[in-house]
């Protein structure tokens, strides 16, 4: 346990159901990179969807629900895996509630050894679970908005879990205004809630050399090449690029994409999309290069000309500033966040969902333009990790002694 001894202050229980494991190494690096950065005592509990049987269907297919270990330690910081009942595509109303009963005993025994503070993430089922042991624990809890709130609001059964997490949450970030704004909606106090963005790892996310980063993928040294990063499923919207690329490749003849990514509990689309390639015979001109550690993906980054993500949904994409960061202009739609990161006509471009006109308009535009690389670099290291970290140190700390949240500054007040 990486608690210090005789240490006061916050003392945090990460409670996320999406978390890396040696299972899925790359499940929620998102979450591990944010909270590992805080420098306070933290323990992860990760709880795990489960039913009698599942070992039956894991045997027919293989990476249904991969269950990690009872616990891992990660850096030093322990990350516990409890199992709670959860039936595959039924009861989804029931997951807050299950998760909650699962995690009790595990988070009764984390209080007695000193951890005072829940933050969540995702606000169902994670956040609906968390404020109910927060509830029952009486520890203060916190639920960071990530995204996923935006297709349960629609869902009226969710929509009503959701409400309920952030009414009895202690405290509400959210990675992008926009999610912040669906909250107050959905009736959060607006003076309970923070934008607190994701940030950059600028040791990790930098420019390599090109011709190097080329030669790693076989790329000729004159193509034109975009790039996509994200598991791959619908929503990421890799066939909605795939279907522009005939029309920009009769514009730019040696034209190249990358896609890096693999499947994610959502799903994964691999077949179906090496088929869409197939039928529109660019074979040649579509590299699958599977999901990639975060050390590596400066090198595909480094490769490319533009950054594209045609997605149906999204909080806050840190990919974008991962790619900025290795100098790339960022073409993507108009969801979520988006706009909040590509906030400036000089770091790309943002088009309407489901326009694909628009969309080809604008990668051919990109591959055209002659972009401000050092602008772009400038900007992504402007948002480093070390002042979201201070901010969250700061809102830890007020959580802990029963203070008034920090006061927000006049954007955040009157936005």
């Amino acid at each position: 346990m990486n608690l210090m001894e005789g240490a006061e202050g916050p003392r945090l229980i990460v409670f996320s159901s999406l978390f890396p494991n040696a299972a899925q190494p790359q499940a929620g690096l998102f979450i591990r990179e944010r909270m590992f950065r805080v420098g306070l005592p933290l323990v992860v509990v990760s709880p795990r969807p489960w039913f009698p049987g599942q070992g039956l269907i894991r045997s027919l297919r293989p990476g249904y629900r991969p269950q990690p270990g009872a616990c891992e330690t990660q850096s030093n910081v322990e990350v516990w895996f409890p199992r709670f009942l959860a039936l595959p595509g039924m009861l989804r109303w029931l997951d807050g509630l299950m998760m909650a009963l699962a995690c009790l005993p595990l988070c009764w025994r984390l209080k007695r050894q000193g951890y005072n503070l829940i933050d969540a993430h995702f606000a169902y089922p994670d956040g609906y679970a968390a404020t109910l042991l927060g509830r029952w624990l009486n520890l203060p809890t916190c639920i960071t908005l990530r995204g996923t709130e935006v297709p349960h609001s629609r869902n009226a059964a969710l929509r009503a879990r959701v409400v309920k997490a952030l009414r009895r949450a202690t405290r509400v970030f959210s990675v992008s205004d926009s999610l912040r704004q669906l909250a107050i909606s959905l009736g959060l106090p607006p003076a309970k809630g923070r934008v607190i963005g994701n940030g950059i790892d600028l040791q990790r996310f930098h420019p390599v050399d090109r011709a190097r980063a080329r030669q790693r993928y076989s790329l000729p040294e004159n193509a034109r090449v975009l790039v996509s990063v994200g598991a791959l499923v619908e929503r990421k919207g890799f066939h909605r690029v795939i279907d522009c690329l005939p029309e920009l490749l009769c514009e730019q003849p040696e034209l190249h994409y990358l896609i890096v990514g693999g499947a994610n509990p959502e799903g994964d689309m691999l077949a179906e999309l090496r088929a869409q390639v197939d039928a529109l015979g660019l074979g040649e001109r579509v590299h699958f290069l599977g999901a990639l550690p975060p050390d590596e993906l400066k090198w595909p980054l480094s490769a490319a000309d533009v950054f594209v993500l045609a997605t149906r949904n999204e909080g806050w994409a840190n990919v974008f500033l991962e790619a900025m960061a290795c100098g790339l202009p960022v073409v993507a739609t108009d969801v979520g966040g988006n706009r909040e990161v590509v906030c400036r006509p000089d770091l790309g471009t943002i088009v309407p969902f489901g326009d694909q006109a628009a969309l080809s308009a604008a990668l051919r535009d990109a591959l055209r333009h002659d972009w401000p690389r050092q602008a772009i670099l400038d900007y992504a290291a402007a948002n480093s990790w070390d002042t979201r970290v201070a901010i969250l140190r700061e809102e830890f700390a007020a959580l802990h002694a029963g203070a008034p949240a920090p006061k927000l500054s006049e954007t955040e007040e009157n936005s």
